[in-house]
């Protein structure tokens, strides 16, 4: 009786669709909110480095002098704690998830020369600004001083 019952499933298996999908030939179709992989757009990214402050991972390094933004592809965990945080909305995530490869990787962007601004100058503090300013003369001081010490 068990090899009727096999037979009905081979015959069955045999005339339908399968039950898998051909995964080299046909990629799969993630969800619309997968968080699969972070997508910078570096033209309008400021690389003010809030993303790698929120980053638990310690995945996303910027540096500003050198205009570069760098991501450790497998040391990211896909929270989104940085698309969150970014002030001008450049990053986000992708549907598809980061492609399994032999060694780790750094995904480094960088920002256009004609893009990057030079950096400013920080402002003079008030203090710095009182102390730089001619005091008067210590002669005026002295006398003073003097008549005290008489009363």
């Amino acid at each position: 009786m068990n090899i009727f019952s096999f037979a009905k499933t081979e015959l069955k298996n045999l005339f339908s669709t399968p039950a898998t999908r051909a995964y080299p030939l046909e990629p799969r179709n993630y969800p619309e909110r997968t968080r699969g992989h972070v997508v910078i757009d570096i033209n309008t990214c400021v690389l003010c480095g809030m993303c790698s402050r929120k980053c638990p991972a310690d995945a996303i390094k910027v540096d500003r002098a050198a205009g570069t933004w760098s991501i450790e592809r497998f040391g990211c965990v896909q929270c989104g704690n940085c698309v969150v945080s970014c002030p001008k909305k450049c990053l986000s995530m992708g549907q598809a998830y980061t492609e399994p490869d032999a060694q780790k990787r750094t995904d480094t962007f960088t920002k256009p020369a004609d893009q990057m601004k030079p950096p400013v100058a920080p402002a003079a503090k008030p203090a710095a600004a009182a102390a730089a300013k001619p005091q008067k003369p210590a002669e005026s001081a002295a006398p003073a001083a003097e008549e005290k010490k008489n009363a």
